[in-house]
């Protein structure tokens, strides 16, 4: 019971942020990784020790990694995860990143229309980064961030957000940022969401996922069912030290079926594309909790 459960926010405190984003204004990101993949990976897992073992059972059960690659790969997880937070306080920074991008056609098809369009996203990867790379001058576009996230985080994304298209939506407790959600679309903008937490919701969706029942918040592809909206998945994984891959994949549907058919398709199209990307980058799944509930 006295053990740290995982809030979804970013490790430390406004003070340590801060520092981090003075150290790497002069420093190569690779001596912080070297730092953070020796010294702070392997206390983190031990403290956390049950989100360590969540990642354990997803890599051994729902990937199939034997015992011995399973426990490598929940270290090499939380490295790489290491790495992702400091590449998002490097860009505070200033720091670049080297992207390349598969599939940047649809993005810009869709950002050259009128209508507005959804970006689903999950937590793999750093999909932050596709908020400083897929900007449309013609087209607003606007993410739905978590709202109790710290307030370095906060402010930083701010500062990188100024002078361009893009705009935050905090998800509030009193359901504020749905009214938010629905004038950016209805004013032709693009809105991005991530399609993969509940977040305390009761309106779910069941789906197969790498061979196990989970389940996926219903309001996602019911933003874009309402409106017959185009749906993009967008995943952004890290392939070197310096490099990411910005993955964009149109998610079809009918839109002449009902609508609960339509949210049926969308929603398996979305698994479908989440799981081909996690079976290329299995050690980039960032959820540390009981996706699939499973305890054996």
């Amino acid at each position: 019971m006295g053990e740290k459960q995982w809030k979804g926010t970013t490790y430390g405190g406004n003070r340590l942020h801060r520092s981090l984003i003075m150290a790497l204004k002069v420093l190569d990101v690779r001596l912080i990784y070297v730092f953070s993949s020796l010294f702070v990976v392997p206390v983190c897992m031990i403290v956390n020790h049950r989100n360590t073992a969540i990642i354990y059972r997803y890599l051994h059960h729902r990937q199939g990694f034997n015992t011995l690659k399973a426990m490598w790969k929940t270290y090499m997880n939380h490295c790489l995860f290491g790495q992702v937070v400091i590449d998002r306080f490097a860009m505070y920074a200033g720091k670049k990143f080297q992207v390349e991008t598969e599939g940047y056609e649809h993005f810009t098809r869709l950002a050259s229309l009128p209508e507005g369009f959804v970006q689903l996203s999950a937590h793999v990867g750093n999909y932050e980064l596709a908020g400083y790379t897929l900007v449309a001058d013609n087209k607003p576009f606007n993410a739905l961030v978590f709202s109790k996230e710290k307030q370095s985080v906060m402010v930083n994304r701010n500062k990188m957000f100024q002078g361009t298209n893009i705009k935050m939506i905090p998800i509030a407790d009193d359901m504020s940022h749905v009214f938010l959600i629905d004038q950016a679309l209805s004013q032709g903008e693009t809105v991005s969401m991530p399609a993969d937490r509940i977040n305390g919701s009761e309106k779910f969706i069941s789906k197969t996922f790498l061979g196990k029942e989970a389940r996926f918040p219903a309001g996602p592809f019911r933003v874009a069912v309402m409106r017959g909206l185009d749906v993009l998945a967008v995943n952004v994984m890290k392939i070197g030290a310096k490099c990411y891959k910005i993955i964009i994949t149109p998610l079809h549907y009918d839109k002449t079926a009902t609508r609960q058919r339509q949210t049926d398709m969308l929603a398996d199209a979305y698994v479908a594309e989440l799981e081909k990307v996690l079976r290329c980058y299995p050690t980039q799944w960032y959820n540390y909790f009981e996706f699939w509930n499973e305890t054996n």
